[in-house]
C-alpha cells in the first residue's frame, strides 16, 4: 500500500520532465538572465514584476472548455503584494498586532452590498483571507462583487499560522483562460536570484501545460519579461 503513492509520484515526475522538455535549462537561464540584466542596466524607481506571456494555438474560446488553476510557486513572486484579512474578533486582534489590514463583520456590514463601495474593497487588496465563521457569510454581506473579480477569500482556520497563510496566498498564481488566446502571469520580480525565478519560470510552466488539453501542442509561444523591459522567448 505504502509503494503505490511513490510510484504515481515518479510517474507524475517524468510526465512533468517530458512536459517541461520542450524548454532547454539553458535558454531558461538565459532568458531569466536577460531579464534581471536588463533591469540592472536601466534601474527603475520601483521593483519591477516578472511575467510569463502565454500566447496559445488550437483553442477555441467560445467551444472548448476554458481552463482554470492555481499553483503555489517556491518563491513569493509579489512580496508588495496587500493582502486583507475579513475576520472575527480573534483573527482581526492578531491582524492588528501584525501589522495586517483587516475588517470584522461589522465593517463588511456597512459596505451596505453597495456594488461601488465592494468594486473599491476588490481594488484596494490583491488577495484576502477570510475567517471559517465569515467566509459563508461574505456572498450574504457584500454581494458577488469579491467573486467577480477573482479574489474570493481564501479560508483562515485558528489552527493556521496567518502569516504563513498569508505568504501562501503571496505565492499562489492562476492561470485562467477567458476570451482571448493570451494570458500572463506574475512570476517573480528583478530582485531575486537568477535560481530562484528559473526555479519559479520552470514551476508555472509544467503546471500550465499540464493544464492544457493537448499539453504542448496548445502553446504558440512563451515569453518572460519584467515591468519595463523587453520580452524574452522562452518556446
Amino acid at each position: 500500500a505504502q509503494v503505490r503513492p511513490r510510484v504515481l509520484s515518479d510517474l507524475w515526475a517524468i510526465a512533468r520532465e517530458k512536459m517541461s522538455s520542450k524548454v532547454s535549462r539553458d535558454t531558461l537561464y538565459d532568458c531569466v538572465r536577460g531579464v534581471l540584466t536588463g533591469s540592472v542596466d536601466k534601474k527603475r524607481k520601483f521593483q519591477e514584476t516578472v511575467e510569463l506571456q502565454i500566447a496559445l494555438k488550437n483553442y477555441d474560446p467560445q467551444k472548448d472548455k476554458r481552463f482554470s488553476g492555481t499553483v503555489r510557486l517556491r518563491h513569493i513572486p509579489r512580496p508588495k503584494m496587500k493582502v486583507c484579512v475579513l475576520g472575527d474578533a480573534s483573527h482581526c486582534d492578531e491582524a492588528k498586532a501584525n501589522g495586517i489590514p483587516c475588517m470584522d463583520v461589522e465593517a463588511l456590514k456597512k459596505l451596505n452590498k453597495d456594488k461601488k463601495l465592494v468594486k473599491r474593497l476588490a481594488k484596494k487588496y490583491n488577495a484576502f483571507l477570510a475567517s471559517d465563521s465569515l467566509i459563508k457569510q461574505i456572498p450574504r454581506l457584500l454581494g458577488p462583487g469579491l467573486s467577480k473579480a477573482g479574489k474570493f477569500p481564501t479560508l483562515l482556520t485558528h489552527s493556521d499560522n496567518m502569516l504563513h497563510k498569508i505568504d501562501e496566498v503571496k505565492s499562489t498564481i492562476r492561470f485562467q483562460m477567458k476570451k482571448v488566446l493570451c494570458l500572463a502571469v506574475a512570476v517573480g520580480h528583478v530582485g531575486m536570484s537568477e535560481d530562484n525565478l528559473v526555479a519559479n519560470v520552470h514551476l508555472a510552466i509544467n503546471f500550465l501545460v499540464s493544464l492544457l488539453k493537448k499539453n504542448w501542442q496548445n502553446i504558440r509561444a512563451l515569453y518572460i519579461k519584467s515591468t519595463m523591459g523587453k520580452a524574452h522567448q522562452l518556446y
